[in-house]
């Protein structure tokens, strides 16, 4: 901004001289002429304006510097107000282009770019706004169904004390049930929350990469034999990688959740690591429904969720992947996802040093 505004009162300066000595230039050939022209004549009024010609020329020099100057000196305030009355535009949602002068174009190409990243930025907010707003009218519709069983069953159960065993065992699995998916739903009610209110900081240090995804492979073993799956790791037993070891771990647990929650019964998930160069490179791969390419483009949106999400209890927030794509970012990597022929591939990519 400080150049452009140097390049106008440049341009101003150069403009000011100009006239001044056109204007000057003019002024004396005129005086040439009009001596010439009144020594000419014999009456006396015309030798008497010829005697004081240089007179003449002086005020013509001075009446014409002033008001050059008085023009020039009102110039930039002009410009000023214009640039003012501009920045006044910038902010406001709508669509009218920002105008100024010509020595201003510069600056009237930079306030026009600067508005449209302003309303690209606002829209963005607002639909993420839209987004959660929406996702947290799911989110609240779907406690109230198991909140409903839950109150249900557990009347029935009060009302009837001398229910057959068998019967009551059922009606206290199912109000179990229902208790963890309201937990579950509860939960990302904080998630959300969390999400919008911290901003994530990383600590890194040298992290045992092959034992951190061995110990996430045996946390997930109950839900993952619940539905007849495993995950099989394929890694050397020596890499490493400098990150941070909570982030990093939350990472690949959304990743494998999200894995475990829509692969097929009784199919395996593959977890493979590897160094290569200055790069480690973990690929999660599963089998499940393809993801259209539509909506595995936006996959790891803010409050996104796949269509059929929430028609099943492994419907989430739509924030784990999110999470993870923001703290593989803050770590210097990429984070892709890919999906065809029933097989859905999450590939994490690291910078192997610091």
């Amino acid at each position: 901004m400080t150049l452009k505004k140097n390049d106008i009162e440049k341009k101003l300066r150069i403009k000011l001289y100009i006239i001044l000595i056109l204007y000057t230039l003019i002024g004396y050939i005129l005086a040439i002429i009009f001596d010439y022209g009144f020594s000419q004549f014999s009456n006396t009024f015309f030798p008497w304006l010829h005697l004081r010609i240089e007179v003449i020329y002086f005020l013509y020099l001075v009446v014409g510097f002033c008001c050059i100057f008085h023009h020039y000196w009102k110039k930039p305030w002009g410009y000023l107000q214009e640039v003012i009355n501009a920045t006044k535009t910038v902010y406001q949602p709508n669509d009218n282009t920002i105008e100024l002068s010509e020595p201003l174009k510069d600056m009237e190409k930079q306030m026009n770019q600067i508005k449209m990243a302003v309303l690209l930025s606002q829209q963005a907010v607002k639909e993420a706004e839209n987004k959660k707003n929406e996702l947290v009218m799911y989110l609240a519709h779907d406690i109230r169904t198991p909140l409903t069983s839950v109150i249900g069953y557990l009347s029935l159960l009060d009302e009837a004390p001398d229910m057959p065993v068998e019967q009551k065992e059922k009606y206290i699995g199912i109000a179990l049930k229902k208790s963890m998916r309201l937990e579950k739903l509860i939960n990302e009610f904080f998630e959300i929350t969390r999400y919008n209110t911290q901003q994530i900081k990383l600590t890194k240090a040298n992290v045992d990469l092959y034992y951190m995804l061995v110990q996430l492979i045996d946390e997930f073993y109950p839900v993952l034999s619940a539905k007849g799956n495993s995950a099989v790791l394929n890694a050397e037993e020596t890499l490493t990688v400098y990150a941070d070891s909570e982030k990093l771990a939350r990472v690949f647990n959304n990743i494998l959740k999200n894995a475990a929650a829509y692969s097929y019964p009784n199919t395996e998930i593959m977890i493979s690591a590897k160094a290569d160069k200055d790069t480690i490179t973990v690929t999660f791969e599963n089998h499940g429904p393809t993801i259209p390419s539509d909506q595995l483009s936006s996959i790891f949106d803010k409050f996104n969720r796949l269509d059929d999400a929430r028609k099943s209890d492994t419907g989430g927030a739509g924030l784990g992947l999110s999470i993870a794509d923001e703290i593989i970012r803050l770590h210097g990597g990429e984070i892709s996802a890919q999906s065809e022929n029933d097989t859905i591939t999450f590939t994490v990519s690291l910078p192997a040093l610091s």
